[in-house]
């Protein structure tokens, strides 16, 4: 047990920080998706030319040079298009500085894991803690050749990171890459000309509290009228007043009407962003806006009634629920997905996973104990050398999204998530668990175990079950007999509740009241023997 690494402590998760919500901008005009076009457009090359010039300012950036951006900017759009544009430049910055960070540290364990390797005699097998040689001395050359590559790359990508350096492509790297794969995409140039400029283009607007309806730039009524602030370039297509375009159209949310009616009611901050989807050829409006954080409940709370783990796997969810001794009641769940298909596919089949795990853990009133999963590190190529299988199985598990998706929908269902540390709960469940919970009727899999000590860990038992009586006498001579319940741990002589069913329907009530007095009971050196009513022993000399 010396060799296993720290577990860390359950803890309950936060609740989302945001809501985001989207409707179909239905019945739109030619010149409606004309100017939308158009002012897209010309947002998008102002937001280019402005992360072209915050890239260059590298780690030197300040607010002085922020403030100068948004000046250029402001004069020739407007000082709010201005502001909507140097903060998602900012952020677009910042997220690709995290990517950046991410691939120097993959690149590193790569690097290391390469190097451990290399210095294993060929064909000598690894262990648990660290793996062996390589399996041929033409696999040993080529990794070493490899190991060169990645520590030209590693050089490269830390040199940029210390001078504050960051590749970053408008519209997605992947569709810039389609450009050269056209035949593979099914795609013709126009078509891919169409998606590029579509994702290029800047229609998004940040809200502003104490302004009409929460936001000037991108306005909607609470009747549902559109329009936008068009920049000073485009202000003779305006079509209302003090240079505003309205939408030949009217919006209603479907999903959180009411909460986007109550902020807009109110004046409080909702931002916007239209966008096009070219391969169906609609128009969207997607509304946001920031929540309070959600009180918390306790984990002692939370624990009180017991809870539901689940362990997340490539085809299903594997689901149990416990009580709060952590004892497995009822049968496992099993809620299965299809990731193959689409993007949107496979997010429809997550989603409907989820919701049915969501709703059975609601109709009990208990909590959900999950995973804190980040594979990151575990779908390079140098952790598990020339298994691709279990690499590919790895990277099509969903694990981020599932996280995202379960607690922003638990949010809405007022359902407490419970995140534990990974470490051993499929080796453990399997080994203390799979075996006594099968049947003759169940077959309890692996992963059904995994759930249950994921569900233990979150109740803080431990994953271990009750040990066995010691081999020598079945007694307490070579130590106590279990794990759980320790000498001198109050509650131990207590009454066992009584449960109805067949053994208590034909029991008297008050009957067993008396079970834990040993005063009561008839035992060596209580009080009883000493009663009135007692039978004195006679003496030897009659």
């Amino acid at each position: 047990m010396g060799g296993l690494r720290e577990v860390a402590a359950p803890f309950v998760v936060p609740g989302p920080s945001g809501v985001a919500i989207r409707t179909r901008l239905k019945g739109l005009t030619a010149r409606d998706e004309m100017v939308l076009r158009l002012v897209g457009d010309l947002l998008g090359s102002l937001a280019s030319r402005d992360l072209k010039a915050r890239c260059a300012a590298g780690l030197e950036h300040d607010s002085e040079r922020w403030a100068e951006r948004k000046r250029t900017l402001s004069q020739v759009s407007s000082s709010r298009w201005a502001g909507s544009i140097t903060k998602a430049t900012h952020d677009q910055w910042a997220l690709a500085r995290r990517g950046q960070l991410a691939h120097l540290q993959s690149l590193q364990a790569g690097i290391e894991t390469i190097e451990h390797r290399l210095s294993v005699p060929v064909g000598e097998k690894g262990t648990k803690q660290a793996p062996g040689g390589y399996r041929s001395t033409r696999e040993w050359h080529a990794k070493r050749r490899r190991l060169c590559v990645l520590e030209d790359r590693l050089q490269t990508v830390r040199a940029d990171r210390e001078a504050g350096v960051v590749r970053v492509v408008r519209g997605g790297k992947p569709l810039l890459n389609t450009r050269h794969h056209l035949e593979q995409a099914h795609l013709t140039e126009e078509q891919w000309r169409t998606r590029w400029q579509a994702g290029r283009r800047f229609l998004q607007a940040d809200g502003e509290s104490g302004k009409r309806f929460g936001n000037e730039t991108i306005r909607v009524t609470d009747d549902g009228e559109v329009s936008l602030k068009l920049p000073a370039p485009l202000a003779h297509l305006a079509n209302a007043p003090h240079g505003r375009y309205m939408l030949a159209t009217r919006v209603s949310f479907a999903h959180r009407g009411e909460q986007w009616a109550d902020r807009v009611a109110a004046n409080r901050a909702v931002a916007y962003r239209i966008h096009e989807d070219t391969g169906r050829g609609r128009w969207y409006l997607t509304a946001s806006w920031t929540i309070p954080p959600v009180q918390t409940v306790s984990l002692a709370a939370v624990r009180a009634g017991g809870l539901i783990g689940f362990d997340t796997n490539a085809d299903h969810l594997a689901a149990w629920r416990l009580d709060e001794h952590g004892n497995p009641t009822g049968h496992p769940r099993r809620f299965n997905y299809d990731l193959s298909g689409t993007a949107q596919h496979r997010d429809a089949q997550v989603r409907h996973a989820l919701i049915r795990l969501l709703h059975w853990a609601k109709r009990r009133g208990l909590a959900i104990a999950l995973e804190d999963l980040d594979f990151t590190a575990e779908t390079t190529r140098e952790k598990h050398g020339r298994r691709k299988r279990f690499r590919n199985l790895i990277s099509g598990m969903p694990t981020a999204r599932l996280r995202a998706r379960l607690v922003s929908m638990a949010a809405e269902l007022g359902i407490t998530i419970v995140a534990v540390d990974p470490a051993y709960t499929s080796k453990w469940g399997a080994q203390h668990w799979r075996k006594p919970l099968t049947t003759e009727t169940r077959k309890t899999t692996r992963h059904d175990a995994a759930a249950v000590a994921i569900g233990r860990r979150a109740l803080g038992h431990p994953i271990r079950r009750r040990t066995a009586p010691p081999p020598h006498d079945q007694s307490d001579r070579a130590g106590h007999r279990t794990v759980q319940a320790r000498p001198g741990t109050p509650g131990g002589e207590g009454n066992r509740p009584r449960i109805p069913g067949p053994r208590t329907r034909s029991v008297r009530a008050g009957r067993g009241v008396k079970a834990v007095d040993q005063n009561a009971q008839h035992r060596s050196g209580r009080s009883a023997e000493h009663e009135f009513w007692h039978q004195d022993s006679l003496p030897l000399s009659l």
